[in-house]
């Protein structure tokens, strides 16, 4: 697997607050990784896995914070600090305060560049901000990004002094007033909606690139069939120059398996003769290594003086020439990755005229839970990368082979440990919509949509499915949950099935089916679930259901409030009991063709009391060596 660089910490905090300033909400419920938090190792894991280059800064830690209304200036005077990359309204921000819309939130902070980073360009990076983002450096506006889910990026150099630089950053965040992707958040929580996240909810952090051209993309595409990986290698740049290549190298458990050269903003393939199948089993990565070279431009793609050589470009035959070129030189940049082959695809199953899902060809029962990654200390933000492991290694411990990741996008380093333990990932789309236009099941047709709302959406689908391509984990997108915002399901599931056909797409998960995609998904949370209907063109399964609910005393979001399940038992007795019948009725429908099944889910939810785990992570409900037993009976297989 590709090595992962330590932290590379500030050696400066030029006008930041002392740590001593800053400690958790307090009377608020924190889990155990919570209360490891401080100032320096907060969210210190290099954010970057799938792409990775050795020197970085992290810019987490405390910043100055002000909260002004959405229409005032810039303010003179920060009066209070925030612990990054909490969002405002966390416990683990050291704030938690409610951010409305018509509120604007202020970040600002001081930092230095390394010695070592003159010459180079300095790229500051955003994880994730929600929603509306602008930035300054020193004074001078930088750029802005709309978006709260997926990272983003400026080029900062040119902004940068020797010394001392001032970050200033302004968020706005409509929250459930506007019509943009965000999830369960709302500005009044209640039921199955929760506390709102606003402005940086992710790590923010530098990094120096080649002052020419540097290695800007890796797009990887396993192609099981054809023994090879389908590799997409971009610079931040259109050249016309036929001297810049990339060189390929996989590896295996350190040994080198394959190697190529290809062009720069071209395709290319890797070949792996003998590939390594990642399963939830046996989920293997190799390692990859990406360099920009210089190479002597093959015949017939050689410059010729004063004219353009009319050769065919962006095909085979480019292709085999760069395999073939000579290298010149030492590498201008490099970055490191990895891969897995696999595949997954819908045919013939164990019952006759009812597809599945299949996995390297094979039918493979997926059970997973429902995860929101919702956290009582952290919101949308994990405490800590120890708390993703945590929660990874349980399910995986119960005999889970498989996730829904609900209408959120994590942070990349969640999908890299998904990735390394096998654990098969569904990936929504993150919702938002106008609450007056919520499709019914019952209902003959969709709703249209404004156009900037379908705008803002498709765009934050594509950015979605570009940041997240390269992991194996992740075998299916779903295009909508329920009637959240659903729009033009069978144009959206085209797009996406189009842009990326190695993946299963699901349409619309559990309410207003309009019979397109890899997938019918049903959604029910009847005592004993309710079967899928059979579908001659598509797998089926049960998109969610379960929901059994168990409030534990002391380990609850608020005691006050309705704290529920769809069945709500008071003894851990009553809890398993129902739970088991749930799991029958499961055992049976894969009997009669159903592919999957969601249980709904991962840990209790603020005042959702149906998790596998207690809200504040400190209870787990359902042992995971029971868990394991049940789970044998619908996957086949023993946990790792």
């Amino acid at each position: 697997m590709a090595r992962l660089p330590s932290a590379c910490i500030l050696a400066l905090l030029l006008s930041v607050p002392a740590a001593a300033e800053w400690r958790p909400v307090p009377g608020r419920m924190l889990t155990p990784f919570g209360e490891s938090v401080t100032v320096a190792n907060a969210w210190s894991e290099y954010p970057r896995p799938g792409f990775v280059r050795e020197r970085w800064q992290s810019l987490n830690g405390l910043w100055d914070l002000a909260i002004r209304p959405r229409t005032a200036a810039a303010p003179a005077d920060f009066d209070r600090t925030i612990l990054v990359p909490f969002a405002v309204e966390s416990t683990l921000s050291g704030v938690g305060q409610p951010v409305t819309p018509d509120d604007r939130v202020w970040y600002r902070r001081s930092f230095s560049v390394p010695a070592d980073w003159q010459g180079e360009r300095v790229r500051l990076h955003f994880e994730a901000v929600d929603f509306e983002c602008t930035v300054w450096i020193n004074g001078a506006l930088v750029g802005s990004h709309t978006g709260g889910s997926t990272a983003f990026s400026f080029d900062v150099t040119d902004y940068l002094r020797p010394e001392a630089n001032e970050l200033v950053v302004s968020v706005w965040d409509p929250t459930s007033a506007g019509e943009q992707p965000r999830g369960k958040q709302i500005l009044e929580p209640r039921g199955i909606w929760y506390t709102p996240v606003s402005g940086i909810w992710q790590t923010v952090w530098l990094e120096p690139v080649p002052a020419t051209h540097y290695l800007a993309e890796l797009r990887l595409t396993p192609e099981l069939d054809e023994r090879r990986l389908k590799v997409e290698a971009l610079i931040a740049a259109a050249i016309e120059d036929d001297s810049y290549g990339v060189r390929l190298t996989a590896l295996a458990a350190g040994q080198v398996v394959a190697q190529t050269i290809m062009r720069v903003n071209r395709t290319g393939y890797l070949a792996i003769e003998h590939p390594r199948r990642w399963t939830p089993e046996t989920p293997f990565l190799y390692d990859l290594k990406a360099e920009l070279v210089r190479v002597k431009p093959p015949e017939p793609y050689a410059p010729v003086e004063g004219k353009r050589t009319a050769v065919a470009r962006f095909g085979p035959g480019e292709r085999d020439a760069y395999a073939r070129a000579e290298v010149v030189g030492a590498p201008l940049d490099h970055v490191t990755s990895y891969f897995a082959m696999r595949k997954i695809s819908v045919g013939a199953g164990p019952v006759a005229g009812q597809p599945a899902i299949r996995l390297n060809d094979r039918p493979l029962f997926q059970h997973g839970t429902l995860d929101q990654g919702w956290w009582p200390d952290g919101l949308l933000t994990p405490p800590s990368d120890a708390a993703i492991v945590w929660e990874l290694e349980y399910l995986r411990k119960a005999g889970f082979n498989m996730l829904r990741k609900h209408i959120k996008v994590e942070p990349r380093r969640y999908y890299y440990h998904c990735d390394r333990l096998g654990v098969l990932v569904w990936q929504d789309m993150v919702s938002g919509f106008n609450q007056a236009l919520r499709t019914q099941r019952a209902d003959e047709g969709e709703p249209p949509r404004l156009s900037t709302s379908r705008e803002q959406h498709e765009l934050e689908l594509r950015r979605m499915m570009g940041q997240l391509h390269n992991h194996p984990s992740i075998v299916t997108w779903i295009v909508h949950n329920e009637g959240w915002g659903q729009y033009e399901t069978a144009a959206l599931t085209g797009w996406v099935k189009a842009i990326d056909p190695s993946r299963l797409v699901l349409a619309s998960t559990g309410w207003l089916d309009r019979g397109v995609g890899d997938i019918a998904s049903k959604h029910t949370y009847d005592p004993v679930p309710l079967p899928a209907a059979r579908d001659s063109r598509r797998a089926i399964v049960l998109g969610e259901y379960g929901g059994v609910g168990w409030p534990l005393p002391g380990h609850l979001w608020n005691p006050e409030m309705r704290n529920w399940g769809y069945q709500t038992y008071q003894t851990k007795e009553s809890f398993l009991a129902a739970f088991e019948k749930k799991i029958e009725a499961i055992v049976a429908m894969k009997a009669d063709g159903l592919s999957a099944a969601v249980y709904t889910q991962t840990s209790d939810v603020e005042g959702e009391v149906n998790g596998l785990v207690t809200y504040d992570r400190r209870v787990v409900k359902v042992d995971p060596e029971y868990m394991a037993g049940l789970n044998r009976r619908l996957t086949g297989v023993p946990p790792p």
